[in-house]
């Protein structure tokens, strides 16, 4: 497996090595979790792999220990964090699913009250 948090030029990984500061919320050998800098929703972590993997695209079987810790760990942090009634997981996919940071990771949103719908459509 290679190495983590191994791409020079990636934010998190930059984050994952310390060399850029962050709210965590939580952190083990295999993933990190931390607010994110311009939230969406009262409650808005992210949940990331160590391990630099640009997209879903790219998960191996190798992957699977941290996303599913990441999944196992979620409902805890978020009601941790005041999603005590219910919350939103994202994991956005390159162009198209709007990924803006090229290593793998999964939005936690919520809050007190409703959120919005999970998309909006064109035309509706």
């Amino acid at each position: 497996m290679p190495p983590i948090a191994d791409d020079p030029d990636c934010v998190f990984c930059k984050i994952i090595r310390g060399e850029i500061p962050c709210r965590k919320v939580y952190e083990d050998d295999d993933i990190i979790a931390f607010h994110d800098i311009a939230p969406w929703a009262p409650v808005h972590f992210l949940m990331v792999p160590k391990r630099h993997v640009p997209t879903l695209y790219e998960t191996t079987p190798d992957d699977a220990k941290a996303l599913g810790r990441i999944l196992a760990l979620a409902g805890k942090l978020a009601r941790e964090q005041g999603a005590g009634n219910g919350f939103r997981t994202i994991v956005n996919t390159g162009h198209v699913g709007r990924q803006d940071v090229m290593h793998v990771h999964v939005h936690i949103l919520g809050g007190p009250e409703r959120l919005g719908p999970m998309l909006i459509r064109d035309g509706a």
